[in-house]
């Protein structure tokens, strides 16, 4: 049985593409750049916002302007309603039900650790994560598996009793570097290649499937 669980936020815990779509294209026309479609943004995700805005800019990916699209973006997006972001169905209750088995919880994401932690108190107040590892601009992101070996080493969990729960390449790439089990959940942002991948020791389609894994 795994004693850690490390999950990833954007795809995983919550459901925030939506928001993420709106503020950026809302960015990209106030400075005359071209927009994108929300399946254009589903296969840059996973990465830290500099490397999605690199991304987002295509040719147009100067140092300029991708300060300029990140600083804007962090504005729009920081005082928006947030209002399509919420956490998905059923995460809750299968984050308590761990809980009571003594699990230990944790959140890794390449989204800022600050922004993790407003939707982590407002969502999840009585859940106890071990740690949360957002994206530093002082260190590397993911799929760099700092973030999780610091998790760890605070756990003093070894990495065969740690599970990495996400949705996406990143995802994966990350539980490799870390010697770690990945479990991919089918109902965030994965393409088709993820679901084709090796690695994964497992993919669910419904939260509650977790617990089964975790008792494995």
């Amino acid at each position: 049985m795994k004693k850690l669980c490390i999950f990833d936020f954007d795809g995983t815990l919550f459901d925030s593409v939506e928001d993420v779509v709106i503020c950026f294209n809302k960015t990209l026309s106030m400075h005359n750049f071209d927009t994108l479609t929300y399946n254009e943004y589903i296969e840059i995700l996973g990465g830290n916002i500099d490397e999605m805005v690199s991304l987002i800019l295509k040719d147009k990916n100067t140092k300029e302007n991708i300060e300029l699209i990140k600083s804007t973006y962090v504005k729009i997006y920081s005082g928006s309603n947030k209002e399509h972001t919420l956490p998905f169905p059923d995460i809750k209750g299968v984050l308590e039900e761990l809980q009571k088995k003594d699990i230990i919880l944790a959140i890794n994401s390449n989204r800022t650790t600050e922004s993790i932690k407003a939707y982590v108190d407002k969502y999840f107040s009585d859940i106890d994560f071990i740690g949360i590892e957002g994206h530093d601009p002082d260190y590397p992101s993911k799929p760099n598996p700092m973030g999780v070996n610091k998790i760890m080493k605070k756990a003093d969990v070894d990495s065969d009793e740690t599970i990495y729960i996400g949705d996406s390449r990143t995802d994966i790439k990350t539980s490799q570097n870390a010697g770690i089990d990945c479990v991919i959940v089918k109902w965030g942002y994965g393409t088709p290649d993820v679901f084709e991948s090796g690695y994964p020791s497992g993919f669910i389609e419904d939260a509650h499937e977790l617990l089964e894994i975790i008792n494995e």
